[in-house]
């Protein structure tokens, strides 16, 4: 009798991967500055290596695909990258100065921890599913937001993002380099947009709408349409101590009922408007100031309603400016149109969590003023269902999701933010609500990739 054949060894099982609170724990140290208690990863330093090797990490130990594409961007694949019809989720890890522990990091593990529960429900995937880390999306180091995805995209292009320096003239390719990548590689990946077929990031929300209406989760509207204008005012540098206020052609002074101009005419059109960031020079204590450089980031819930407040702040800075002897440029920086998110895969979002649209519900910049005034999203009972809708807002403020948006079909989830405080250390969102956010993408997932 022929003895049977050796049976090959059983592949070794997969360590148990972490919980979204051991992951959350070991992510938290990562970057942060003992002195403020924010975080300051920036693209490309060593902070941004620690937090791409915790993500290849939880990568390898769920026994996922993990890459890096063309652009820097981490991919973790379940199937096939290759196949086509993806559904994408993920957010960043990056952070603005001193920023939260919250803002991208609260979607990269929410989709770890949400496939951890379809594998737990032994959903079985019809698609692909990736979890993806975009770099550079807060843009702190060279200055312009979502870098990753924006080069993805084609939005920005390999020559555009070979001229961006950080604040101490370092070129994005020579960072690139220095953390052991390689900028030749930099432009549009159109393939891989072509294999995705939907793309949902998870965020904590960055406003106090769902606190108002007392809602865990929410699903996004639309991005407002937002912008930044510098002002340059430039006068007469002079000494602080010997020179009349009369005789003072002092730039600072017009600056200032600029900064007071803003407010005034965002209110008036309920809108946002900001100036944020301001140089001086010669900056001298004792001097009055020669150039004063103030940079208006304004946002509205849309075109019309940024235009009329973008352009009654430039005339009443004309004004303070014509009146006081001072030259005035303004130039605007950057700008973003209103981002509609797919009204089909936001709808399949409010499908799978039990949502029923009311009037007005998905009308994007509408639903946006709402959310953005502070007016409680609409959070009715669905008749027959059992279930609170979720409310669906709009957000001021940028993402991954919304540079793909013109590219790929792209939705958002929102985790509630109890203060509404976020590129701030003191963001915050309770472990009840994370752990909502899960599951709701855990929901959407299934809905989206599995039978």
């Amino acid at each position: 009798m022929t003895s049977p054949a050796p049976r090959p060894p059983a592949p070794a099982a997969l360590p148990a991967p972490a919980s979204f609170q051991e992951m959350w724990r070991d992510l938290a140290p990562l970057g942060r500055d003992p002195g403020s208690g924010g975080y300051r990863r920036y693209a490309w330093t060593a902070a941004d290596a620690d937090c791409r090797a915790w993500f290849r990490a939880q990568a390898e130990d769920r026994g996922l695909t993990y890459e890096v594409d063309r652009n820097g961007n981490q991919w973790a694949w379940l199937g096939d990258p290759l196949a086509g019809d993806a559904v994408v989720t993920g957010s960043h890890l990056d952070s603005v100065p001193d920023g939260g522990a919250f803002d991208g990091p609260l979607g990269v593990v929410s989709s770890f921890a949400a496939l951890d529960e379809l594998r737990r429900r032994g959903a079985r995937f019809t698609k692909p599913l990736a979890i993806s880390n975009f770099g550079d999306e807060e843009g702190a180091r060279f200055g312009l937001a979502c870098v990753g995805s924006r080069l993805t995209a084609g939005r920005l292009t390999a020559d555009q993002a070979h001229e961006l320096r950080d604040g101490e003239g370092v070129p994005l390719p020579k960072a690139m380099e220095a953390a052991g990548y390689d900028p030749a590689t930099l432009g549009a990946d159109p393939e891989r947009l072509a294999r995705i077929g939907a793309f949902v990031e998870l965020h904590v929300e960055q406003g106090r709408a769902l606190d108002l209406s007392g809602d865990p989760v929410g699903i996004a509207s639309a991005i407002w349409p937002h912008g930044r204008w510098r002002f340059d005012f430039r006068g007469e540098a002079n000494h602080a101590g010997t020179t009349r206020l009369a005789d003072r052609r002092d730039p600072m002074l017009t600056y200032a009922e600029t900064v007071l101009a803003a407010r005034r005419e965002a209110e008036l059109a309920g809108a946002l408007a900001t100036f944020g960031k301001i140089s001086v020079e010669p900056n001298g204590v004792n001097a009055i100031p020669s150039l004063v450089r103030g940079w208006l980031d304004s946002r509205a819930a849309d075109q019309s309603a940024l235009d009329a407040v973008v352009t009654a702040i430039e005339a009443a800075a004309r004004e303070a400016a014509d009146r006081t002897g001072i030259d005035l440029r303004v130039v605007r920086e950057s700008f973003t149109p209103v981002v509609e998110f797919e009204h089909a895969l936001r709808d399949e979002l409010g499908r799978i969590l039990g949502h029923r649209p009311t009037a007005g519900a998905g009308a994007g910049a509408e639903a946006a003023a709402g959310a953005e005034t502070g007016a409680a999203a609409d959070a009715e009972t669905g008749a027959g269902s059992g279930r609170r809708e979720v409310p669906v807002l709009g957000t001021g403020a940028g993402h991954d999701a919304g540079i793909l948006s013109g590219s790929i079909p792209t939705a958002m989830l929102f985790v509630r933010n109890p203060t509404g405080v976020s590129h701030s250390p003191a963001e915050s969102a309770t472990e009840d609500d994370c752990v909502a956010g899960v599951l709701a993408l855990a929901d959407v997932l299934e809905g989206l990739a599995c039978a």
